[in-house]
């Protein structure tokens, strides 16, 4: 996923999604995370500013990756999202 307006579930391939994990997960080797969720923000923020992120794209990112953390790191992607879509 290079940004989240090119993030689309549909039509996705199960071995283009592992695929596709494994290079996020490698680009983020290493680092902590709040690393994660500075750079999350961060590109979700450009994305609103410049108005190629929407709500709904913010809510189909959660809704894809919120199933995968525990409670305790869904609830603080949930804080992300929400603030996110208050820009």
């Amino acid at each position: 996923m290079d940004d989240f307006a090119s993030y689309s579930p549909k039509g996705k391939k199960e071995e283009d999604w592992i695929r596709e994990a494994e290079e996020t997960v490698k680009n983020y080797r290493g680092r902590s995370e709040n690393d994660m969720l500075k750079a999350i923000y961060a590109r979700a923020a450009e994305g609103k500013k410049n108005g190629t992120l929407t709500n709904a794209q913010i809510d189909a990112f959660y809704a894809q990756f919120a199933p995968m953390l525990d409670g305790m790191r869904r609830k603080k992607l949930q804080k992300l999202v929400e603030e996110l879509k208050r820009m």
